[in-house]
């Protein structure tokens, strides 16, 4: 007779709850901003570009250590800056290298909504060569937001504005420095 192997005597393992690595509702690429005044940035957001908050944890002194806000369908997170960490803010950092993109289906509406909330125009709104209607903005954090929605147009419009972008930038100016700002709807 062959001996039980200690193995077939123990019970079977437990299976492990199985962990989702990513949280549901987010994606793999999610926009985390540093900001000087994270809560009048979150109220900011939401009348800008009718964010809705989904979550934020407060300090005693008001900073938020932690917040995200749903916009569309995309989550940016938030936090103030605090003292000792390498991630800055734009007014601390003297700059910002990064711009939120936001894709809307009323981008006149949506930019008018954001200046309305006080953001101020990076490079005006109009019909670009690639066939959107492409702006950009700077919230009064400091962090740069363009906004788009694609449009029809035709492809001698389309050549024409490619043309004159090219033109622009061949002579190192960007754009938004030349050009005045065009915010007819198409």
């Amino acid at each position: 007779m062959a001996k039980k192997s200690k193995r077939s005597a123990k019970k079977p393992a437990k299976k492990k709850a199985k962990v989702n690595p990513i949280p549901a509702g987010m994606r793999t690429i999610t926009p985390h901003l540093v900001i000087k005044g994270a809560s009048q940035a979150l109220e900011f957001y939401k009348k800008a570009f009718g964010a809705k908050e989904l979550d934020k944890s407060p300090l005693p002194d008001g900073k938020l250590m932690h917040a995200s806000i749903k916009i569309g369908d995309s989550v940016v997170m938030m936090a103030d800056e605090f003292p000792g960490s390498s991630m800055k803010a734009p007014d601390s950092a003297g700059s910002t290298t990064v711009a939120i993109h936001v894709y809307s289906k009323n981008v006149d509406k949506l930019w008018q909504q954001a200046l309305d909330a006080g953001a101020k125009v990076s490079m005006p709104l109009d019909n670009q060569f690639w066939g959107e209607r492409y702006g950009q903005l700077q919230d009064p954090f400091g962090h740069l937001w363009s906004m788009s929605q694609r449009v029809k147009m035709s492809p001698t419009e389309m050549k024409e504005k490619e043309q004159r972008a090219r033109a622009i930038f061949s002579q190192r100016e960007h754009p938004s420095k030349t050009e005045t700002p065009q915010i007819s709807v198409p």
